[in-house]
């Protein structure tokens, strides 16, 4: 047999050795057989170079060192979950989804895995890159790692459409953790805290030799891609299995709340049992279209929840409280705690949130208060041990004054946060609207980060955002820890940052409720500055999704004489304050609104919301007295029924739809 037809042999058999192994926990050969067609693999890899494939069973073993992680844009957003922590917060989520579908609903329930979010792009089955969650724009790319993990196919199995993006978590099982930390404490290391921090920090390492001595594993639950073969949650699992991925049997499809509660149920008492961390159920909609109807809110999916376990709580003192001053103003409580181990990480700190939950709670100096991981990631109190609190504890008054700057809290009618109204002159509030404006979301100014900040504010450089396009080199170079290369970084990136789209310059703002998705709203709506702060409350008010709170916040910003000096300024310096012009085919839809409903056979969402723009029209939310034009595709729910009984609206099928565009 010459090289290369045994070279192609050697691959087709360790790869599924591997997944015999890995995959189905039921190998068929000896480790020491494995071992010697590897060792052969490996030696005719090294006398054919030539021949040799970056998905190779050998790349299993690692020893590649990589740097720098290259920062990767994801095709599809990954987005977070919304939580869960009652059943009464279970229920409403179902309600809200079925009165939005207008029908009944099916469910998938997947274990909720404790580990480190990856996504894999395939290319005609082969695995080609693997890329961090990071903040689900884009993330880290660390392919070279994950090939080092056997449960991840380098060749996916079958028939599969030429490009794919598979979603999953990273895994640490309970046992591998175990061993690790045995090996660490025999070293005199310090042992490692929890699983979930070991697997995130294993796929960051330099050297992936070291990735692969960790038994790490993958677990995947989504598909993203065009022409995906099934038209279910369930079905898409099932796909993951046929393709080689290690996919757990435990998920299960529900019909009813009561299905839902008796897995969660279930789950809740056995996840002792697991070899590996949960932390809850993620309950999702079973049925494609209707996630694509329900679509999504600016971070989470409308179509999915993450109901979580009951957190890990312990109990200790809380030593003092003191007050945090955020970008918006806003003053939040934070006790400082004994320190005490809590899930697998020492607390020191907790968010006491507002004076209200203050008061609630009843919490003073002194007591011994009982501490939980707020969905398992922030430290909250939630209770106080009255049995134990010491005679002369004092109740705890909310300050009345700003602690930064000493200005008197004002607390608006039907908000809980008290805020300092000294913006322009409040240091934490200027520094946190400064770092705000240079984040990646928005100017992605990445060379000046919280310290160059400090430095800048400190040395009376900059007091608002503007001041930084006066920044020249000979400033910033006599700063503390500045050197020529990273002065000559920051001028550079200010610069580059004159060329961010307008929605993004909108955001970094950072004006009260515009988010990222208010952002591209208004600049929809209004595409240059000008028109935006000329705009009335009721003008803003008619764009869809804005409603009063975000509007009068908005004209409250642009009346404010300092912010438009501000915005001047930076006019002035080359910021982009017009939208940039869409590239539409026609104007056919000009003026326009549409909206689709129901399981669409013609085309996809993403390509009926390019149709509509590429032609002029625009895409709202929800049937209103604004739409227009409902296109109703198959099964159509709720949004049928209300566009007819308002009257007003023109019903079309996805032919007549196409009719419109002549296609």
């Amino acid at each position: 047999m010459n090289p290369e037809d045994r070279i192609q042999q050697l691959t087709q058999e360790l790869n599924q050795h591997n997944y015999n192994y890995y995959v189905l926990d039921n190998p068929i050969i000896s480790d020491y057989e494995f071992d010697m067609k590897l060792r052969e693999l490996q030696q005719l890899e090294k006398q054919f170079p030539q021949l040799a494939d970056a998905n190779s069973p050998t790349q299993r073993v690692g020893g590649q060192i990589t740097k720098n992680f290259k920062t990767i844009p994801h095709k599809y957003r990954m987005y977070s979950l919304s939580n869960a922590y009652s059943t009464q917060e279970l229920e409403e989520w179902i309600q809200r989804v079925e009165k939005s579908v207008g029908q009944h609903a099916q469910y998938t329930c997947e274990l909720k895995f404790d580990g480190a979010s990856i996504s894999l792009k395939y290319i005609h089955g082969k695995l080609a890159e693997a890329v961090t969650r990071g903040d689900g724009f884009q993330g880290d790319e660390i392919t070279t790692n994950v090939r080092t993990i056997r449960s991840v196919p380098m060749q996916l199995n079958g028939s599969v459409p030429d490009e794919l993006y598979v979603r999953g978590e990273i895994m640490l099982p309970l046992i591998g953790f175990q061993q690790i930390n045995a090996e660490r404490e025999e070293l005199g290391l310090e042992p490692f805290m929890n699983p979930r921090n070991t697997a995130s920090g294993s796929l960051k390492m330099q050297d992936s030799a070291e990735v692969a001595k960790r038994p790490l594993e993958a677990f995947m639950y989504s598909v993203q891609g065009q022409n995906l073969p099934f038209e279910t949650q369930s079905e898409m699992l099932q796909f993951c299995r046929n393709s080689g991925f290690k996919v757990p049997d435990s998920a299960k499809l529900c019909h009813n709340i009561q299905e839902i509660l008796d897995f969660i149920q279930y789950w809740d008492v056995n996840r002792q049992n697991l070899p590996y961390e949960i932390d809850g159920v993620v309950v999702k909609v079973n049925q494609l279209y209707l996630q694509n109807e329900l679509g999504y809110t600016a971070k989470s999916p409308r179509w999915a929840i993450a109901y979580k376990f009951r957190a890990e709580q312990s109990q200790t003192r809380l030593n003092s409280i003191t007050y945090q001053v955020g970008r918006t103003g806003a003053v939040t409580p934070v006790a400082n705690l004994q320190p005490v181990l809590l899930a697998g990480t020492t607390v020191k700190r907790a968010s006491l949130h507002n004076a209200d939950i203050i008061q609630q709670l009843d919490v003073r100096l002194g007591d011994m208060v009982l501490v939980e991981k707020g969905g398992e990631i922030i430290p909250k109190i939630t209770g106080v041990n009255l049995d134990l609190r010491p005679e002369n504890a004092q109740k705890t008054e909310f300050i009345q004054h700003c602690p930064e700057c000493n200005t008197e809290l004002v607390r608006h009618e039907g908000e809980a946060a008290h805020y300092c109204p000294n913006e322009d002159g409040c240091p934490p509030q200027i520094k946190g609207k400064i770092e705000h404006f240079v984040s990646r979301k928005a100017m992605n100014i990445d060379s000046i980060g919280t310290e160059t900040i400090a430095l800048l504010y400190d040395a009376g450089l900059v007091n608002q955002i503007s001041d930084l396009y006066d920044l020249t080199h000979q400033d910033i170079l006599p700063l503390e820890r500045m050197a020529e290369k990273s002065v000559n970084n920051i001028i550079d990136a200010i610069q580059k940052s004159t060329q961010i789209p307008f929605h993004k310059v909108l955001y970094a703002l950072g004006i009260r409720f515009v988010g990222e998705t208010v952002a591209k709203k208004l600049v929809d709506a209004f595409p240059n500055i000008d028109a935006l702060m000329q705009a009335s409350q009721s003008d803003l008010e008619s764009v869809d999704t804005i409603g009063n709170r975000i509007a009068e916040s908005v004209c409250n910003w642009f009346k404010n004489p300092n912010h438009q000096q501000i915005i001047e300024k930076l006019r002035n310096y080359g910021i982009q304050f017009v939208a940039e012009k869409s590239e539409n085919i026609s104007g056919i839809l000009e003026g326009q609104t549409f909206l689709f409903t129901g399981k669409l056979t013609q085309f996809t969402r993403d390509e009926a919301k390019e149709m509509v723009e590429k032609n002029g029209g625009k895409l709202i939310s929800s049937v209103t007295k604004n739409l227009q034009n409902l296109v109703v595709g198959e099964n159509a729910g709720s949004k049928l029924k209300k566009a007819e009984q308002l009257g007003t609206v023109k019903i079309l099928t996805e032919h007549e739809f196409l009719d419109l565009l002549n296609l």
